[in-house]
């Protein structure tokens, strides 16, 4: 019996809401974003970069590594973008 590929990376592009979201080396980021949420080799913390759309510098939205629960990677990944629509400095914990 075959199964299919685990997705370990979920990658989409979100306009940040007022405050943005909030990296380690650059503070606060805002505009049209795009969001890599990786689940770590652990299997229960992601690390999430952020860039700028269409830039080449990732950028790591502070709090990561963030606690995942397991088999909820695509769920966690929802959720933070729709924090980071609605901006505030989103972390990712």
């Amino acid at each position: 019996m075959s199964h299919p590929p685990s997705v370990n990376t979920y990658i989409d592009r979100v306009t940040a809401g007022p405050g943005g979201a909030m990296t380690d080396e650059v503070g606060v980021i805002t505009g049209d974003l795009t969001v890599a949420t990786i689940l770590r080799p652990d299997g229960h913390s992601v690390r999430v970069a952020v860039q700028h759309s269409g830039s080449d510098t990732w950028y790591t939205l502070s709090g990561c590594p963030a606690p995942v629960p397991a088999g909820r990677l695509a769920a966690y990944h929802r959720d933070l973008l729709g924090r980071i629509r609605r901006g505030g400095g989103t972390r990712a914990s």
